[in-house]
């Protein structure tokens, strides 16, 4: 159980610190001027930064070691306590990315700064559960850890709001930060 709670921890987290980016929403963009064009990809070159603050802070599984449950309890807590600061760092910036120039665009990031804030505070209260948990107890703490990993599933797509502003959609194609990301391999391409 506790190997595969960790991997599950692993490629969840990878996931949730994807985002779809591309593709076709099924609505074709506004047709806009150079200008609004060129706002649009700045703005999401703000919001892709942001989201991909996830991806930068230090988030190291927990080895699994049977013959030392305290030491996987004290390591599975440093882990949720990575994943609630990396949310919560992503979320400051995204409610720090200013107004949209886009109509909705604003909305949009709101929106996934309170996905973010969120998850921050289900890893958050994971990690108090798993460190007032019996190291002795197998289940103890991971069940807590287990609990807050379930919800990553919940909200693979921190961009998804971003399908209702197809201005918005189209700049992650252009967006330095947003095409960075998808090199990096942090987030799948629809």
């Amino acid at each position: 159980m506790r190997r595969s709670l960790v991997a599950t921890a692993a490629v969840a987290a990878l996931a949730l610190a994807g985002c779809a980016i591309g593709g076709n929403s099924g609505t074709s963009p506004t047709p806009t001027s150079g200008a609004a064009d060129a706002a649009a990809v700045s703005y999401m070159d703000k919001v892709c930064g942001a989201a991909s603050e996830f991806a930068k802070i230090e988030k190291t599984a927990p080895k699994v070691d049977p013959g030392d449950p305290g030491k996987l309890k004290a390591e599975m807590a440093a882990y949720m306590g990575q994943l609630a600061d990396a949310f919560t760092k992503s979320a400051e910036g995204l409610k720090n990315v200013g107004p949209s120039p886009v109509a909705g665009g604003e909305a949009a990031v709101n929106r996934m700064a309170e996905t973010f804030t969120s998850l921050g505070t289900v890893f958050a209260d994971a990690k108090t559960k798993v460190e007032q948990a019996d190291a002795n107890n197998a289940t103890g703490g991971l069940q807590a850890a287990g609990e807050a990993i379930a919800k990553l599933s919940e909200l693979a797509d921190p961009l998804r709001d971003l399908k209702d502003v197809p201005e918005l959609q189209k700049a992650t194609q252009s967006a330095p930060k947003c095409q960075e990301m998808q090199r990096l391999n942090v987030m799948p391409t629809s």
